[in-house]
């Protein structure tokens, strides 16, 4: 069974704010953005570099190391040079906490 992690407070976490939690000991990318949580892994899969701290735009990531866009909500790569998508994790609301797990 997959861990299930605390975030934080809904209301502490305002638009556009952006985290890292370790889920299952991988990295997890947490982002909200138009009022959504979204997770994903926080690696970009071309070059392995960090996504925590890329603009976010239409709903998709840009990885700072080489402009690689990727779907918030599915993960998948956008724009080259990046081909392969980024693993999406489960993000919940419940009693006011946000909660990131596998799907």
């Amino acid at each position: 069974m997959s861990e299930r992690v605390k975030v934080g407070p809904e209301n502490e976490l305002p638009e556009g704010w952006q985290g890292e939690v370790q889920v299952d000991s991988v990295g997890v990318l947490v982002v909200r953005y138009e009022g959504q949580f979204y997770a994903l892994r926080n690696n970009c899969t071309h070059k392995d570099f960090p996504l925590l701290g890329g603009e976010v735009v239409m709903g998709r990531i840009t990885c700072e190391k080489h402009g690689a866009k990727f779907e918030l909500s599915t993960g998948k790569a956008k724009t080259l040079p990046a081909v392969k998508p980024v693993k999406i994790y489960r993000t919940e609301v419940e009693a006011g906490e946000v909660y990131v797990s596998a799907l």
